[in-house]
């Protein structure tokens, strides 16, 4: 379980550019909503110290218990559909001695695991009908959970984080050229059916966000697309070099112009405040890390390893991605947390408990294991 490593081989890299990325998170939703700073930074503090803990285990022996991975995940899902809690029109927590925990953000990080091992296991028959069919069923049940949430944003982050796993760990050309011939013509009709006003697909108000970035102009959908507007108002007065941390000429979050400020749309409070150069920073930051994951997974001593490294920087990468393209108004609006960086304790233990596998899987890569032969 808990191997001695040498310290020499551990990525201090990756771990000061979370340090950096997630100290500028603080500050952040300190200005954004100063009595949620302390708790950021329990989270913080929390997810580091896990991360650490993590690192030094072994990924090969976590991933003996994928099954019951996959079963705990199903299960924790469960209990949000049976006894979760409610806020703003949609059931994703549960709470635990007064604790609000969102088991979505986790499911992700569990998902990559079982995932992982699965595809190992199957590496060499991954492009028979009987596994891709056994892969769906296993795919679609935690993606029926996640949506019936409803959560529609981490269903596509789910789906597109399992294409680019089974991708890497080997599927055919030929399967994947089918599938997206297959995938165009159905999103063209998805998309002619939610635009009709009596559609059932999805909910109403997911709709109208989807509306309102199709048709800005319409005043039927400018309260959905007025968050978007002074979130992009919000960055570009931010200019070059911003306006300052905890200003009083913040109009993003001191003007209460922008919902959710310190979380969907954190990086509103980045551009004003911080301007140009710290969203370029944070930006660069976010890039460098899923680059030193997949620099990781290069390393790795088997395919689970890359997987796992691959899947965290697609995870990082994507909801950086989704993040900052609502922020500036490139996307639909959809709540999605910008990694490290947003207020959520259950966003950020749980990516720190990624980082932490990433960190495992770059300590046992066959250099660490050739020079400590040697040694």
């Amino acid at each position: 379980m808990l191997k001695q490593y040498k310290f020499r081989f551990y990525n201090f890299r990756l771990v000061i550019l979370l340090l950096s990325i997630s100290t500028i998170g603080v500050l952040l939703v300190g200005s954004a909503a100063a009595d949620l700073k302390s708790r950021q930074i329990m989270g913080f503090v929390l997810g580091v110290v896990v991360m650490v803990i993590v690192s030094l285990m072994d990924f090969s022996w976590i991933l003996n218990f994928y099954w019951l991975i996959y079963i705990f995940n199903i299960v924790m899902l469960l209990g949000v559909r049976l006894m979760g809690s409610t806020a703003g029109g949609a059931t994703r927590w549960i709470e635990i001695a007064g604790f609000r925990f969102q088991p979505t953000e986790l499911s992700k990080i569990l998902l990559i695991l079982f995932f992982a091992r699965y595809f190992m296991d199957h590496e060499n028959d991954l492009n028979t009908i009987k596994v891709i069919v056994k892969c769906a069923v296993l795919l679609v049940i935690p993606l029926v959970l996640i949506y019936q949430q409803p959560d529609l944003k981490n269903t596509i982050t789910v789906t597109v984080l399992f294409c680019v796993l089974i991708y890497i760990a080997g599927l055919s050309y030929k399967i994947i050229g089918g599938a997206f011939l297959i995938m165009v013509p159905l999103m063209i009709i998805f998309l002619s059916i939610v635009v009709q006003p009596d559609q059932k697909l999805i909910k109403d108000y997911q709709r109208n966000r989807i509306m309102s970035f199709l048709y800005p102009e319409n005043e039927e959908y400018s309260d959905d697309i007025e968050q978007q507007n002074n979130s992009m108002l919000a960055i570009g007065s931010g200019e070059l070099t911003g306006k300052g941390l905890n200003n009083e000429e913040s109009s993003a979050n001191k003007g209460n112009f922008v919902s959710q400020i310190q979380t969907d749309f954190i990086f509103a409070v980045a551009g004003e405040e911080l301007g140009f150069i710290g969203c370029s920073l944070i930006i660069l930051l976010l890039l460098w890390i899923s680059f030193e994951c997949i620099r990781m997974s290069l390393r790795s001593k088997d395919l689970s390893g890359k997987l796992i490294c691959c899947g965290v920087a697609t995870l990082v990468s994507l909801q950086s991605f989704i993040n900052i393209c609502v922020a500036t108004g490139i996307m639909p609006n959809t709540g999605t947390p910008l990694p490290f960086v947003s207020y959520g304790l259950t966003s950020v233990v749980s990516l720190y408990i990624g980082m932490g596998l990433v960190l495992n899987v770059g300590l046992q890569s066959s250099s660490y294991k050739t020079r400590k032969i040697s040694g």
